[in-house]
């Protein structure tokens, strides 16, 4: 691929290497080694650039800053261990580029601002420390509280991150803000240690490649973002296994500048390992598998989603257009109302799921468009009886400017697919049944033009007196019982 070949090739085959022992860090573990580790990357900077090792040992620190032309090389058998006085991890600089998060200040163990051709690599592995990473009383609550990142990059081009591990971050494990031509490849992460724990934060990026990668994380996994002015557009994400308490794999919730040209492939959706409790009393197989937003504003279009499995999750695929309408800086014009369109999903096997239904949704007046789902099964738990779910689509709120979730519908008035305010929806080739019986419609629609289901197949219990399709204002449908559905 270019882009590797681009990045790969912009350090040097043989770097010079920067020993961060020989600036005098120590591997005791309790031994703070800000200093040291910077003066290694400054005067590596200073040469030209080249390699700062870190090696085998456990080495403390407080916020140590990349510049541009130097790799950050974890060796095999070494930690970098995140320190737990807030002392350690001053309040950066606001950048030039803002965004929603920044009124809140900037805290990191790795952190880099307009850097270029920047790079974290090696086996070694990255600690936050996360469960002793304490709130700062002084600062907004939330995710605004100072807590700190392990990674945070800002305004950067030119980064490759590989092979690396990274674990128990105070907030979010990697924030990857305003960046271009990011690679990201052959990591490990195991992020289950504190509130706000996503496993990776794409925001506003452009060009990016995320693949070959583990993430397991107590809030959302593999998560993209717009949470400024810039888009997250032309993004990559393959070959990768992901488990979360929360949404697995995610666009949204901010989306002021959108997303376009997102291509997800190849990927598992799985429980965690993780046996402790989720920090937010979330399910632990998890809340949705995909879930696709935009609802601060913002256009998502162009985004093709093939070859994924997802075991578990209570909700399979979610797709919301809302009007949270949230500005993301207070002197801006508050956004209008987003828009979603041209969405390709197709090879999706979701099986052992909970009761929540897959969705698409809009808001009054407001439309998605352009959404097909091709050769895909859908297989839930069931099982409910009448008083566990939403006994008709009357009753499931509007809900635009909440949070989006399915969790504030939960179980929906069909077990399949519930379906309002879009436009040219197409299911084509579809599997689909419950373990247990399911009493409720497969799929519902309401408010919806131009509605193509076709080529389904049904395998779960018999049904009695239960309507395949239950449609509501729906124009233009053509839709096809599926085979092996009856009403006994």
């Amino acid at each position: 691929m270019a882009i590797a070949a681009t990045l790969s090739g912009r350090l040097a085959a043989s770097p010079i290497i920067y020993n961060i022992v020989d600036f005098g860090a120590v591997n005791d573990g309790f031994t703070v080694n800000t200093a040291a580790i910077n003066e290694a990357i400054s005067t590596c900077a200073a040469q030209g650039g080249g390699q700062v090792v870190i090696p085998p040992g456990t080495f403390l620190s407080g916020t140590i800053t990349l510049l541009s032309n130097v790799e950050l090389h974890l060796a095999t058998g070494s930690v970098l261990l995140a320190s737990t006085d807030r002392a350690d991890f001053p309040r950066q600089p606001q950048p030039t580029y803002r965004s929603l998060k920044d009124k809140g200040g900037w805290f990191a163990l790795v952190y880099a601002l307009e850097a270029q051709n920047i790079a974290i690599t090696g086996k070694g592995t990255i600690d936050g420390n996360g469960a002793k990473q304490q709130p700062d009383p002084a600062l907004f609550g939330g995710d605004l509280d100072g807590r700190p990142r392990n990674i945070l990059f800002i305004s950067c081009k030119g980064v490759r991150v590989e092979g690396v591990r990274m674990r128990n971050s105070g907030m979010w494990n990697q924030h990857y803000l305003d960046c271009e031509d990011l690679l990201i490849d052959r990591i490990e992460v195991y992020n289950h240690s504190n509130r706000n724990n996503d496993g990776i934060d794409i925001d506003g990026c452009r060009r990016v490649v995320v693949s070959n990668s583990i993430i397991d994380s107590d809030d959302d996994g593999i998560t993209l973002k717009s949470t400024g002015p810039a888009p997250t557009e032309d993004v990559v994400i393959t070959n990768c296994v992901v488990s979360s308490f929360c949404n697995a794999i995610k666009a949204g919730t901010e989306s002021t500048g959108g997303f376009r040209n997102i291509s997800i492939s190849n990927c598992v959706v799985k429980p965690s390992r993780s046996k402790a409790r989720p920090v937010f009393d979330t399910p632990r197989h998890g809340i949705t598998g995909i879930s696709l937003e935009i609802v601060d504003g913002g256009t998502m279009e162009g985004v093709t989603i093939n070859n994924i499995t997802i075991e578990g999750t209570e909700c399979p695929l979610y797709i919301r257009l809302g009007n949270r309408a949230r500005k993301y800086m207070e002197d801006v014009p508050t956004p209008p109302v987003g828009s979603m369109r041209n969405i390709s999903i197709s090879n999706l096997v979701a099986y052992n799921t909970g009761n929540f239904s897959s969705s698409i949704t809009a808001i009054p007046g407001h439309y998605i468009e352009n959404v097909q789902l091709s050769n895909v099964q859908f297989f839930n738990r069931g099982g409910l009886r009448p008083d566990d779910y939403i006994q008709s689509h009357i009753h499931v709120i509007e809900d635009e400017r909440g949070y989006p979730q399915p969790t504030v519908w939960a179980n929906l008035p069909s077990s399949l697919l519930f379906i309002r305010h879009a436009k040219n929806i197409s299911l084509i080739g579809f599997q689909f049944g419950s373990k247990s019986s399911d009493s409720r419609p497969p799929i519902v629609a309401v408010d919806v033009d131009r509605l193509l289901i076709d080529k389904g197949l049904y395998s779960g219990p018999a049904t009695r007196n239960v309507e395949f399709f239950v449609a509501d204002n729906v124009h233009n449908p053509a839709v096809s019982e599926p085979l092996g559905w009856n009403k006994l």
